[in-house]
């Protein structure tokens, strides 16, 4: 989501310098781009602040809502801070922006659309909110390579399923929902199903290829990282996806996906979503609760949220794209 105002800042004329601060391990994430020149890695266990002394920049633009990132900014003594003023930081910060709220509580305005206008306040005008990422045609091939020599044509249709969240189990969609989802799209669009995640989630995908009827190829005994997710999703014809990172990763590149949520607002990320449908359980009383793990232990938002809402926001998201653009 960050990448339009991070592309935007670097074209920018009126610095000398941009920055971009991120931990080592999502550099991949930008690698391949025009931000490539501009990525400053923090190794595990380096000082934020001792950067930005180092760097002694004029001005911070902080896009997470993180307090203890204000406060390295804040003890680094860079002149100008900005961003949202969440998580009690607003003290923290020169320049903030101060999201509505009603009755106390604050009202959900999309992410995006909130690092946008803590942008603004350095004059950072991106000219959309589309993310972009990037991938060279040599991580593809060597995507298409391994998949091949897995079992999976070069030439085959597949639809990614990407099942965990890191941020816990009240995001995470039962396997046997997400396999049965497999089994529809392969009958219904002849896709075949491939399933990923990050380090630790090699159970889950593994529970979900268990339960799938028709044969899924499950990635979880291959090196995986965020470079090769990004091919994963680049050469995928549709994306099922748990509300975690890899749905940025499709609306970056423009792939369909169907994203399938419980616990969270839906309007906190409602941007980018022109090849993207949120799939949900309307009506319950309890949700969006943006709880980590169900607080009433039914997790009904997610276990009687059927597959077959799935299959049928793919079918729309597969019907609607342009002509030459099916995968």
């Amino acid at each position: 989501m960050a990448t339009p105002i991070l592309e935007a800042a670097a074209a920018d004329g009126r610095f000398e310098r941009v920055t971009v601060v991120l931990r080592a391990h999502l550099a991949a994430v930008l690698e391949g781009g025009p931000l490539a020149p501009h990525l400053c890695p923090l190794a595990h266990g380096a000082s934020e602040g001792a950067l930005y002394r180092a760097l002694a920049p004029d001005a911070v633009l902080l896009l997470s809502n993180s307090l203890g990132a204000a406060w390295r900014a804040f003890g680094a003594g860079i002149p100008v801070r900005a961003g949202a003023a969440l998580a009690g930081r607003g003290p923290l910060l020169t320049h903030r922006v101060v999201p509505p709220t009603r009755g106390g509580r604050r009202l959900p305005i999309p992410s995006a659309h909130l690092m946008a206008d803590a942008a603004g306040l350095l004059g950072i005008l991106p000219a959309s909110l589309h993310p972009r990422l990037h991938v060279a045609e040599g991580a593809r091939a060597a995507l298409r390579a391994r998949l091949a020599e897995l079992g999976l044509p070069r030439t085959a249709r597949y639809a990614l399923c990407t099942p965990a969240a890191a941020f816990g189990a009240a995001k995470m969609w039962p396997a046997e929902q997400h396999a049965r989802a497999l089994d529809l799209l392969r009958e219904r669009f002849g896709l075949r199903g491939v399933v990923t995640g990050g380090p630790g989630e090699e159970e889950v995908l593994r529970a979900v290829a268990r339960a799938a009827r028709h044969a899924v190829l499950d990635l979880s005994d291959e090196p995986r990282d965020l470079e090769k997710l990004k091919a994963l999703v680049a050469e995928a014809t549709l994306l099922v996806s748990s509300d975690s990172g890899p749905r940025w990763f499709a609306a970056a590149l423009d792939v369909p996906c169907v994203t399938v949520m419980g616990p969270n607002f839906p309007a906190l990320t409602a941007s980018a979503l022109e090849r993207c449908e949120v799939v949900r359980l309307a009506g319950l009383e309890c949700a969006p609760c943006l709880e980590r793990v169900c607080p009433l232990g039914h997790h009904r938002c997610m276990k009687a949220l059927a597959p077959e809402a799935v299959l049928e926001a793919a079918a729309r998201l597969l019907a609607a794209l342009p002509a030459g653009a099916a995968r």
